[in-house]
């Protein structure tokens, strides 16, 4: 999963990124959920039904309205971000096993360090250049710590407990979190497209939430 899966689906995007844009590479990307969805269904996973369905294709057009921008790119831009949808749903679906086998630390640690030497390997090979200050160093530690390690351990654990296809759907917040972050810290504006953007995967995810509560009358007995 990390020396292979997690390598591929990582290059794939950065390569799809020197032949699309950011934004249809984004979009390719996060058609996962739908992917994941669907092959948990076939694998006899988790059951479809209208509230699940519905919940996806929101957090889709969701998503589609938050990243907006300029949609354009080469056939192997597409293929690539395509092939990086397909690795990182067959990537969730493996982990989901693999977490529930192994537990969402352990998983992510042995994932993360494969993937490390791999990568290292790739950059020593290609002498890749280093960060040449304190505040290079202290942004890769922040991915590392905030975006790598809380994250993967966060959305494994997660997994455990909801299920790729119900995980794999709310991670689409991602967009709406960066977006209401670059508004924030980088003085980026909100467009009328991004809040309606938000607003469906938010309504999707509350949809989600409402599939997995209890009826009322277990509540009630609790």
């Amino acid at each position: 999963m990390g020396g292979i899966a997690y390598v591929g689906q990582s290059y794939c995007y950065f390569a799809a990124l020197h032949h699309a844009s950011a934004g249809l590479t984004a979009l390719l990307l996060y058609l996962y959920p739908v992917l994941v969805t669907l092959l948990a269904a076939v694998l006899g996973r988790q059951a479809l039904n209208r509230r699940k369905v519905l919940a996806v294709v929101m957090a889709c057009c969701g998503t589609l309205l938050t990243i907006g921008g300029q949609l354009s790119g080469s056939p192997l831009g597409i293929a690539l971000g395509l092939g990086s949808a397909l690795i990182y749903s067959c990537y969730i679906l493996v982990g989901e096993r693999l977490t529930a086998q192994a537990g969402p630390l352990a998983a992510s640690t042995v994932i993360m360090l494969a993937a490390a030497v791999v990568y290292g390997v790739l950059a020593i090979g290609r002498d890749s250049p280093w960060p040449a200050s304190a505040t290079g160093w202290g942004a890769v530690f922040g991915i590392v710590l905030l975006s790598t390690i809380l994250g993967m351990v966060g959305f494994f654990a997660g997994m455990a407990r909801l299920g790729a296809a119900d995980a794999a759907t709310l991670s689409t917040l991602e967009p709406v979190v960066t977006v209401l972050l670059a508004a924030m810290f980088l003085g980026e504006g909100l467009g009328l497209s991004q809040v309606a953007g938000g607003a469906l995967i938010l309504t999707a995810v509350l949809l989600l939430a409402r599939e997995g509560a209890p009826p009322q009358g277990r509540r009630d007995s609790a």
